[in-house]
């Protein structure tokens, strides 16, 4: 992410702490029915304070810090957002109402962006802003697209491709292009992201739902059994024949309701959330929802591209491999005849393959009347065809898959050499990709084109093997070829020769087995699986149908960005397991340093002696005031101590399930345990030394 939406930590915790007590109005708390208790517990200790004779210190200092523990959490919440709502203010600074051309009957027509309409065109030159979103339908330019990704670097979009969608608000840097408007004013990328950043973070997934039950429930049984202390406590002082040993002022029962109540994940839990969706914003992903972060910690398979995301994407002629009896020379000058039409990297690299290895230069092509034959999916080959002058062919050379030309050759009356179908098999088998070249019905070799696995990625792969996340690897090539680099990069299956409606059945199939999906993709062909998907991340330079479907759009249009977002929403998930076992743990804690210290005078033998309950108190606080002041400072300031922990996060490893229970049971279980003993005792101890304690 670009500098300009960078704001300080300085900055951040200014505006959060101002957040922090805006937040208090009645309408944000009760969102947060956990909090909502706390928040009720400080407006009442509040007003108890000016009731006659209930003025005093330990009153005041539990009304302050209940006070303290509303804003601790408001203070966390504010922090999540913060990142969020810099990026929004950003981009909404970058909407203009620049004019657009409009074309209206071949004619140019100045009007406001904001007035032209979904279908009409427009026309944008070098120095224009672009003021809608749409689909360029003639032409090729460069583009600033910085004010959406940050990033400096100029890309290019162009007519009848998968790079053809531009955004309102983004500069046109060169060249002149003709756009269809895809969104009117209100509707378009640029308002989608503001909406994303800001809609998203009050949107709570079924995860976050079930947990809040879970709370509130635990709140409810605890206020319960709060409310039956005063009697309890007044039968057994009426047995013990005592009178007033055990606290049970207004006062003293919120902050005991506090206390035992999970607030420490109640006031995190908001945070979480919202910081999930911020770490994939800083990786230039924006998500729909928490809904689609929290999926993608719950994914089981992950559908892959080959090209650009297994490998780095542009194949490379390394070698010729004639047929027997034919020359190689001759091999390499069709192969480059039939590349000179070809601007895809890998036709590129044939031509310069034949010019570099066997000294062949390029040639002009009108006096023979070539004319060439584009590559297309339903043939799967090119090549170019010279002509006689008088309308008919004299020569057909092609290249392309091994079957397509097969039938190809047959279809003319040629043969398919038994040696070149074994180089076939053998290119293919080592990972490359074959493709063969005839003239006329003659075959004359093959030519080997080897694409290179990214580094690092069978390593990737095996960490997400390691959370029980499956690979499944698409391409377009043949079974061969697919299962070499599938055993070369690790991934666990493979779908060779897919079209887009076998993307879609794989995904289903998959989804019948109640497994969750994630797969990443960038044309209109991949739109009906992204939508289909679990978790479908669509490139920003891809169609406007694809960013549609979705519900992540990745700015940069990095394919490998999807193994990133598993990741990020697995350490949302773990994040939340690790803070709601601490949050419980420090529960247990709290009822043992408050209830014994409370109930230690009651059956006491003498006046200043201790009872039997007293033993308890194992943790030897001083008063039974002391005990509750320590409790209610550390239940505060324990969400203070967890903020950095659940923005930042619970640092991502890649283990399965069973492991990662354990270690949240170890340390974030009994550590939840341990520590409130300590601080809570150092707490007494502090509030002795200073004499707030009684």
């Amino acid at each position: 992410m670009s500098t300009k939406f960078a704001v300080s930590y300085s900055t951040l915790a200014r505006q959060a702490v101002v957040d922090s007590f805006k937040k208090l109005n009645p309408r944000d708390q009760v969102k947060n029915l956990v909090m909502l208790v706390v928040y009720a517990g400080a407006i009442i200790t509040t007003v108890f304070l000016f009731l006659p004779h209930q003025f005093t210190s330990f009153n005041l200092q539990i009304c302050l810090w209940l006070w303290f523990t509303s804003l601790f959490a408001n203070f966390a919440e504010a922090m999540a957002e913060g990142r969020g709502k810099a990026h929004a203010n950003a981009l909404r600074s970058m909407r203009t109402n620049s004019q657009a051309r409009k074309l209206v009957n071949g004619q140019e027509v100045s009007v406001p962006g904001s007035e032209i309409k979904t279908g009409e065109l427009f026309v944008c030159e070098t120095g224009n802003t672009i003021p809608a979103d749409g689909e360029i339908v003639e032409g090729i330019a460069t583009v600033d697209e910085s004010a959406i990704t940050g990033e400096s670097a100029p890309v290019v979009r162009e007519s009848g491709g998968d790079r053809s969608a531009v955004t309102g608000g983004t500069r046109v840097l060169s060249d002149r292009i003709v756009v269809r408007v895809t969104a009117e004013a209100g509707n378009s990328f640029l308002d989608r992201m503001i909406g994303m950043i800001e809609g998203a973070r009050r949107q709570k997934t079924p995860n976050e739902i079930a947990l809040n039950i879970l709370l509130v429930s635990l709140t409810a049984l605890f206020i319960l059994v709060v409310v039956t202390l005063p009697a309890f406590a007044k039968y057994n002082e009426a047995a013990a024949g005592q009178s007033g040993v055990v606290l049970t002022s207004v006062p003293v029962l919120l902050a005991l309701i506090v206390c035992l109540i999970p607030t420490t994940i109640g006031g995190l839990l908001s945070a979480i959330g919202i910081a999930g969706i911020d770490r994939l914003m800083r990786r230039n992903v924006l998500a729909t929802s928490g809904r689609a972060v929290e999926a993608a910690g719950d994914v089981d398979v992950l559908l892959l591209d080959k090209t650009g995301t297994i490998t780095i994407g542009n194949r490379m002629a390394t070698e010729f491999v004639p047929a027997n009896g034919v020359a190689i020379n001759d091999l390499a000058d069709a192969a480059q005849l039939a590349s000179l039409a070809d601007e895809t990297p890998e036709g590129r690299s044939i031509a310069v393959l034949a010019k570099e290895k066997y000294g062949l230069r390029g040639r002009e092509m009108a006096e023979p009347h070539a004319s060439f034959v584009p590559f297309t999916a339903q043939t799967r080959m090119s090549g170019i065809d010279f002509g006689d002058g008088a309308g008919g062919v004299t020569r057909r050379i092609r290249k392309g898959a091994a079957e397509s030309i097969r039938v190809h050759v047959e279809q003319a009356g040629g043969t398919f050499p038994q040696n070149v179908a074994d180089a076939v098999d053998t290119i293919a088998r080592s990972g490359g990709t074959p493709l063969v070249v005839t003239d006329n019905q003659n075959v004359l070799g093959v030519i080997h084109l080897k694409d290179i696995v990214k580094g690092g990625i069978k390593e990737r792969f095996a960490q997400l093997r390691k959370m029980g996340v499956r690979t499944v690897m698409i391409t377009g090539d043949n079974a061969l070829t697919a299962a070499a680099i599938a055993a070369e990069a690790g991934v666990d299956d493979f779908i060779a020769q897919a079209k887009p409606e076998d993307k879609l059945a794989r995904i289903r199939a998959e989804q019948s087995g109640g497994r969750l999906i994630a797969m990443i993709g960038d044309g209109t062909n991949d739109a009906p699986a992204l939508a289909q998907a679990d978790v479908g991340v669509a490139m920003n330079t891809g169609t406007q149908a694809a960013r549609e479907a979705g519900n992540m759009v990745d700015l940069d249009s990095n394919p490998t960005k999807l193994i990133e977002v598993v990741e990020i929403g697995k350490q949302l998930l773990m994040t939340r397991g690790a803070l709601t076992t601490f949050s419980i743990a420090n529960d247990v804690s709290k009822y043992f340093a408050i209830l014994p210290a409370m109930f230690g005078m009651l059956y006491a033998v003498t006046a200043a002696g201790h009872g039997p309950l007293d033993k308890l108190n194992i943790m030897r606080l001083h008063s039974p005031e002391s005990a509750i002041l320590s409790a209610v400072v550390f239940n505060a300031l324990i969400i203070v101590a967890l903020i950095p922990l659940a923005l930042k996060g619970v640092k991502y490893q890649p283990l399965g399930a069973a492991v990662i229970l354990r270690r949240n049971m170890f340390v974030y279980g009994l550590g939840g345990i341990i520590i409130p003993f300590i601080c809570i005792k150092l707490i007494d101890l502090l509030l002795v030394a200073v004499h707030l304690a009684p």
